[in-house]
């Protein structure tokens, strides 16, 4: 349970709506870190001067390295003020794509940012983090406290709402379980394609043996970048006659040309949540992240 008199939410400017929004749906006060940076790139931080006992930051960590940097700070800063129990809000979840070395001399990056950032939190909190090859957030992070949320249920609600009867089509074999998630939730058909990625920028799409032709179908995905993906199987879809193709990811990681990408593929409609800040965004996190904070609290209470 969030005790707002004990409990204080700190965002970034980045990713303030967000923060401020979780805030509201915890019943806890908000208050925002002031960045400053230099023209040589380092950043200024500067924090409320005293805090409660337990501080959560919410901050997404897309476009990561700056953002790793003013973490540090702010988590050694809030432990100065008083903080305690100090908890990271990371809807996305950076580096967490390198989890093994496919090539000799490679840097493992989830293993050593996940390590740093337990660190530093006593809590972590996430939402679809790119866990392909680890069984758990826990092994990604080693922190006392973690927690992996999924959009999924949410991406499959909106779906629902919002498209007449479609099909939902994860990219690979291994979204299954989260087509799944998304399907149940909307009472709705799921299906999965087969993808070999050839590079960051080149992939090859198999369809299920699944009826598309007059249908509406709606590619789901955790992390879009390049579009390639998405854009990819749109192209299948339609040539095995599917009326439209719509797209929801969780993080809306594109890069300047994707949308372009997508748009020529003939995908109607892109939506994602809020995770990462972009137009795209239709789906509110705050409501899941809030319930994820009161279960991180009430595990907190139990352990003490």
């Amino acid at each position: 349970m969030i005790q707002p008199d004990t409990t204080l939410l700190l965002g970034f400017p980045d990713y303030a709506p967000q923060a401020r929004a979780l805030a509201v749906a915890l019943g806890a006060p908000y208050a925002e870190i002031e960045v400053h940076r230099f023209p040589d790139g380092e950043s200024r931080l500067r924090l409320p001067g005293r805090l409660p006992p337990r501080v959560i930051l919410c901050r997404s960590l897309d476009d990561p390295n700056a953002k790793l940097v003013e973490l540090l700070i702010a988590a050694a800063t809030a432990r100065e003020l008083g903080a305690r129990e100090l908890t990271l809000v990371a809807p996305y979840l950076c580096y967490m794509r390198q989890d093994i070395a496919f090539n000799p001399g490679e840097a493992v990056s989830q293993r050593i940012v996940g390590r740093w950032l337990a660190d530093h939190f006593d809590g972590v909190i996430s939402v679809d983090p790119h866990l392909h090859r680890v069984p758990d957030l826990v092994t990604a992070v080693p922190a006392a406290r973690t927690l992996s949320l999924s959009a999924a249920p949410l991406l499959g609600e909106f779906a629902a709402r919002n498209f007449d009867r479609p099909l939902l089509l994860g990219p690979d074999e291994e979204s299954a379980p989260w087509v799944e998630a998304a399907a149940r939730a909307g009472g709705l058909q799921g299906a999965v394609a087969h993808k070999e990625r050839h590079g960051d920028r080149s992939v090859a799409i198999r369809l299920p043996d699944v009826e598309v032709r007059d249908r509406v179908v709606v590619l789901i995905d955790d992390i879009a970048s390049t579009g390639r993906t998405l854009a990819c199987a749109a192209g299948l879809l339609y040539a095995r006659g599917a009326v439209a193709v719509h797209a929801l990811v969780t993080h809306a990681l594109f890069d300047p040309d994707a949308e372009r990408q997508l748009r020529e593929a003939g995908v109607r409609s892109l939506h994602s949540t809020d995770s990462i800040a972009h137009p795209s965004n239709a789906i509110a996190l705050s409501g899941l992240l809030a319930g994820g904070c009161a279960e991180i609290c009430a595990r907190t209470a139990e352990e003490t």
